[in-house]
């Protein structure tokens, strides 16, 4: 029964003594037998009795024993984890039975608490106690603790050092045998019901196991005893009445199906197994080449499997594991699951190597050399695989090597690691010489090198030693080889050993990239890592540690050095190509020339042996080319100072021209100033039972001008962009946005940016913005104008171009044209004298570059383009450069409108010429003539490709005529053409496998001749000589019958006046002679004709009187009258119409040619009335009188396209 009460009832003397915060209160009755404790955990806990009247006398005790069968009232003033309760009974039992018979708990009693019962067993010697589990849920036994809130354990006492067996509830053990004394406990979580028996209790004497077994000869077990267990015999049949038994021993071999008496009822428990095998091994196999398991073999004790392989001389084992693999682990440590495996090896020096493997790992094979045995420790009743791993054996697959070292050159072989087992011998036997450790090859003679081991680069590595010995003014041979067969896989140290003259200096020159130096404990990324040592008379002394690539330029080391370059294994030898040459005479250590790298950095420099002691009475220079317009300063970052015998520590700083500056390492060093410069560093006689000289410095380099600063603000500028590019023509300018150096900055549209110029001219930087046009629907699409806006005014550059990115919409086209009217393309013979447009389709290919004033009237193309205007002086013209508009969508990727011109032939390119046209791509020309005119089409160039699929195709169509004037492909050619009319240029490619498709067309107009016109004049010259002839004739008679003879006379700007001639007495104002009765219509077009004998002939005629019929003047006349001479008109297109199928097409079913009116047949001029038929032309207007309907009308021409 729990209660929990208000402190009021715990008494009030109580109350304040005591702390009754928690105020558990509860009341218990203690059966009998039992040994009911609870004890507290805590020191401030108590444990209280509460009687008397009204709970009045209350006992408090750190710990208290519950009297059996006494009803207790108890209270406890902390919670309920702050004690522990134990229930103890003692069992007590004879040969053959135990009181009590069963181990009883007490369910109710004080379940709010952890409780232990406990359980001590005794029994007489010789006697087995059993525990019968009651509930049928069986134990399992763990290592660790239970989840169900139920933990037994089971203790031996008299086996010391042996832990308690712990079991759970829930496993198949349903029976305990115990020895004459053991303890059974069982710990429960608090509110946890306990079944009030557990176990059943009996008791016998001991019955000895009795295990079966069979062992091959093969085979050895030994079955050992723990001396802490308790003494039990193991006993099988021998050859007399007796068995043969040992209490601590047995060795088992070559049986079958004998039987293994132990005297005790669970030798598991005190016996070890061990089963030993031999594999015997040659250079070829290994038998048996599969190590068994027999998993049923002493199931129930632990074993351990021993495998010893005997190995041959110069023969390598291979272990084969399970497909689970092995991994690695300490000799020393187990494994979780307890199966372990050990291998041991013997080396050739006689020392053994022990490693520690456990399930579960990537490890599945092992290469061993040398006898080796194998153990596989099992836990008890443990289930395996009947396989523990396979073996194999083979010839030891050594490497061998045939060396001959240069001239000059030793060669060291060294050992690195010390396993796996491997030697490195020279020559072949019986004059082989071999070695564990060392080899040294100088003799220059083909030499054999063999390694005993198959993988010697993992435990060797090689050491190329060459000696280079200077006159006092030259270095013989090359310092270092591009690339060496030597030992290519493994680790490699070359080493140079360097000497001069002793007053002289060796100089190493790093002409292309330099070098950096690094802490000497350090390596290179590249893993090529250099050294530069000096010998002195004190010792060497290590100059610095390298890597390639950085500001130092040349070192040079006074006498004697080593100059050192480590490479790894599989590394391809990269190494610096560095020169020696012989320095001049010095006093110094060292001297390092350094390069001070442009813009801002920090460079490091140690001081030689650093961390370690700057050698004494020594000095070391290091020169310090600065750029110029740059600022240095020295720091000295990590220092140490010596104490000095004789002499002080100097830092010297000198610059030529000047005085020396001497300084102490704890001065103010060298800040913000300009110039090269060296710093010297000298040591003196130094304490050296004491630290040494210690110097880490760096130089830092910034730039000494001052930025142009410049906010590009683009925020309102949704569509243009702005690019500055550092072109490095001078090495002073730096370019950087937002305190970020870069070579090229694009500030994108809508953003801003702050732009730093530091040390820049116009000539350094270029300067390129860009913008974007579009809309979303053709419908929605504005005309623009491409202008140039004006930038911010910081950015004082001049423009090198801009770029007008046009986005056309769905199912749309972009049409250019030119703002004066027409566009010409730039090609070879065609070129524009002033700056041009390049125009490209989005993904960069060349549509073209164009200019104004040219035949072009409109370039259409179907993808979106990029019109760059570049070459400008933008100050003074910033645009308009070109009209962009938006049409209905194409069929062909770009059509150009053209009119050419009588001035000079107009050239045609396809785009990108020369290099070729896009794959799968059409191009149309629609070529408008002028009236009266026709066409020469040449093909200047052409250049065809091999195509891979489909062809190519020029084609040549008159303006509205369906028929092809001509058609060419990739394998014909293409032959000049006479056009009589506005016609179509159409030239399609192909996807080609070789070469480009591109051609170069001419356009050379002629005019037109009049074939009508030329007829109908002969054949009327031809009536009109035939009327001549018969007046001829008829004259000719009437002159015959008058025989006066008359002259006459010729006045050119008077009347004709013949003498005696009386027919006609009146000037001809005032007589009628011009006056016919009808008019030969045959003879108007007599003067047409211009045969020089039949108008002289007429002339010669018609001396007489004037007749009464027409006749032609044929004199001179008094000047040439004005013509009037009207240009001819632009013929109108009103579209553009390819190639197609007339049912697709939108032009009109016949042509119509625009001509002049003048031309045409229903229009007179009533001027030349006059000229043709009175002689006089009148320079009146035109008097138009339709005589007939336009029979000859110029097809219209649309500016729709298909």
């Amino acid at each position: 029964m729990r209660v929990y009460t208000s402190c009021a009832l715990m008494g009030l003397c109580f109350l304040a003594a005591l702390d009754f915060s928690a105020c558990l209160q509860t009341v218990v009755t203690a059966a009998s037998g039992p040994t009911v404790n609870v004890q507290r955990k805590l020191e401030s806990c108590t444990v209280c009795t509460v009687s008397g009247v009204n709970d009045t006398d209350v006992n408090c005790h750190p710990s208290l024993t519950l009297e059996p069968d006494v009803e207790l009232k108890l209270l406890f003033n902390c919670e309920e984890g702050s004690y522990t309760v134990t229930i103890d009974r003692t069992i007590e039992c004879t040969k053959d039975t135990c009181s009590p018979t069963t181990l009883e708990t007490q369910p109710s009693l004080l379940t709010e608490f952890s409780r232990t019962f406990t359980w001590a067993l005794k029994a007489p010697e010789k006697t087995v106690m059993s525990l019968d589990v009651l509930d049928n849920k069986g134990l399992i036994e763990s290592s660790e603790s239970c989840s169900n809130g139920f933990q037994f354990s089971v203790d031996i006492p008299k086996t010391s050092g042996q832990d308690k067996t712990l079991y759970c509830r829930g496993g198949s053990v349903a029976r305990l045998d115990l020895s004459n004394e053991a303890i059974v406990s069982l710990l429960v979580e608090p509110n946890t019901l306990v079944d009030s028996v557990l176990f059943q209790a009996s008791a016998g004497p001991i019955k000895g196991q009795t295990v079966v077994v069979t062992i091959d000869p093969s085979t050895t077990v030994v079955l050992s005893r723990d001396v802490q267990e308790p003494e039990c015999e193991i006993c099988t049949p021998a050859a007399g009445s007796n068995p043969d038994c040992s209490s601590k021993k047995k060795m088992l071999t070559n049986v079958e199906n004998l039987s293994v008496e132990f005297s005790c009822s669970n030798p598991e428990g005190v016996f070890s197994v061990t089963v030993t095998e031999k594999i015997e091994c040659t250079q070829m196999s290994c038998s048996p080449a599969v190590a068994k398991v027999n998993s049923s073999l002493f199931k129930d004790f632990k074993r351990s499997f021993l495998w010893n392989i005997s190995v041959p001389d110069k023969t390598v084992i291979t272990l084969n594991f399970p497909a689970d693999g092995l991994k690695v682990v300490p000799a020393t440590e187990g494994c979780e699951d307890g199966h372990q495996y050990s291998v041991s090896t013997k080396k050739n020096n006689g020392k053994i190597k022990r490693s520690g493997y456990c399930r579960g790992g990537t490890v599945s094979r092992l290469d061993l050399l040398g006898t080796t045995s194998v153990t596989f420790d099992v836990p008890k009743g443990s289930d395996m695989d009947g396989t523990a791993f396979s073996v194999g054996a083979a010839a030891r697959a050594g490497r061998l090597l045939s060396v001959t070292p240069d001239p000059d050159t030793i060669i060291i072989i060294n050992r690195m690691n010390q396993e796996p087992d491997c030697s490195v011998c020279m020559d072949q036997p019986p004059n082989q010489v071999c070695s564990d450790n060392f080899l040294q090859l100088r003799d220059l003679r083909n030499t054999t090198v063999e390694f005993t081991c198959p993988r010697p680069q993992d435990v060797f590595n090689v050491e190329i030693n060459r000696e280079i010995d200077c006159t006092e003014i030259s270095c013989s041979g090359n310092i270092v080889q591009a690339e060496t067969l030597l030992f290519p896989d493994f680790n490699r140290t070359f080493t140079w050993d360097l000497k001069v003259v002793a007053t002289r200096a060796f100089q190493l020159d790093f002409p292309e990239l330099g070098m950096r130096q690094i802490p000497n404990e350090e390596t290179c990324p590249s893993d090529h890592t250099y050294s530069v040592i000096i010998y002195l008379r004190t010792g060497p002394a290590t100059v610095g540690t390298f890597c390639k690539g950085g500001p130092i330029t040349t070192i040079l080391a006074r006498y004697k050095g080593r100059m050192v370059l480590h490479v790894p294994g599989d590394g391809k030898l990269d190494p610096v190509d560095f020169k020696l040459n012989v320095g001049p005479e010095t006093n110094m250590l060292a001297i390092m020339k350094v390069n001070l790298p442009r813009g801002v950095s920090d460079t490091e420099f140690p001081s030689p042996n650093f961390p370690g002691d700057f050698p004494d009475l020594q000095q070391m220079q290091w020169d310090f080319n600065v750029p110029s317009m740059h600022n240095y300063t020295v720091h000295f970052m990590d220092h140490t100072e010596p104490e000095c015998l004789e002499g002080d520590v100097m830092v010297e700083y000198q610059k030529e021209a000047q005085k020396a500056t001497i300084l102490s390492l704890t001065d103010p060093q060298p800040k913000h100033q300009q110039g090269d410069f060296s710093l010297v560093l000298k040591n003196c006689e130094t304490n050296r039972t004491l630290q040494g000289l210690a110097l880490n410095y760096k130089v830092s380099v910034m730039r000494s001008g001052h930025p142009v600063l410049c906010t590009v603000d683009l925020t309102k500028h949704k569509a243009l962009s702005v690019e500055v590019q550092n072109l490095g023509s001078a090495l002073d300018c730096e370019v950087s946005v937002d305190a970020a150096v870069q070579d090229k900055i694009k500030v994108a549209a809508g953003s801003a940016a702050r732009l730093s110029f530091l040390d820049c001219t116009d000539d350094d930087l270029r300067l390129t913005a860009s913008e974007v046009i579009g809309c979303p629907t053709v419908g929605s699409c504005v005309p623009s104008v491409l202008t140039v806006p004006t930038l911010d005014s910081c950015l004082w550059m001049p423009l090198h171009s801009f770029t007008w990115h046009v986005r056309i919409p769905q199912n749309g086209t972009v049409d250019l044209v030119s703002p004066t009217g027409t566009l010409k393309q730039s090609l070879q013979g065609q070129a524009c004298s002033h700056p041009a447009l390049h125009v490209a389709e989005e993904d960069g290919f060349s549509v073209g570059d164009f200019c104004s004033n040219g035949p072009i009237q409109k370039v259409q193309v179907h993808s979106n383009v990029s019109v760059t205007a570049s070459g400008q002086d933008f100050t003074k013209n910033k645009g308009p450069f070109l009209n962009v508009s938006m049409s209905q969508e194409i069929r062909e990727t770009i059509i150009y409108k053209v009119s050419p011109t009588t001035m000079s032939p107009t050239l045609l390119a396809t785009p990108n010429w020369p290099q070729g046209m896009k794959p799968s791509s059409t191009i149309s020309w629609m070529v408008t003539l002028p009236s009266q005119y026709k066409a020469q089409l040449q093909f200047v160039n052409v250049s065809q490709p091999k195509c891979v699929d489909q062809h190519t195709a020029i084609t040549v169509k008159m303006l509205g005529q369906e028929e092809e004037m001509m058609s060419r492909q990739e394998d014909e050619k293409a032959e000049d053409l006479m056009v009589p009319g506005s016609f179509y240029l159409n030239m399609s490619n192909c996807i080609p496998e070789q070469e480009n498709f591109g051609a170069v067309a001419k356009i050379v107009l002629e005019k037109k001749i009049n074939i009508l016109a030329i007829v109908l004049g002969v054949l009327g010259a031809l009536i009109l000589l035939a009327i001549i002839v018969a007046v001829v004739i008829v004259v000719m008679k009437k002159k015959k019958s008058k025989k006066n003879k008359e002259a006459s006379i010729y006045i050119g700007k008077g009347s004709l006046f013949r003498p005696g001639d009386g027919h006609f007495p009146k000037a001809r104002s005032n007589n009628e002679s011009h006056v016919y009765d009808s008019i030969d219509e045959m003879m108007v077009y007599g003067h047409l004709l211009r045969d020089s004998s039949y108008s002289g002939s007429i002339q010669d005629h018609f001396n007489g009187k004037p007749m009464d019929t027409y006749h032609t003047f044929t004199g001179p006349t008094d000047g040439t009258l004005p013509v009037i001479a009207e240009p001819d008109p632009e013929p109108e297109m009103d579209g553009f119409n390819t190639f197609l199928n007339p049912a697709e097409s939108f032009m009109p079913p016949r042509p119509r040619t625009p001509i002049n009116r003048q031309d045409s047949l229903g229009f007179q001029d009533s001027r030349m009335v006059d000229n043709e038929l009175y002689t006089f032309k009148s320079t009146g207007d035109f008097n138009t009188i339709r005589l007939s309907a336009d029979l000859d009308a110029q097809p219209s021409v649309l500016e729709e396209t298909l």
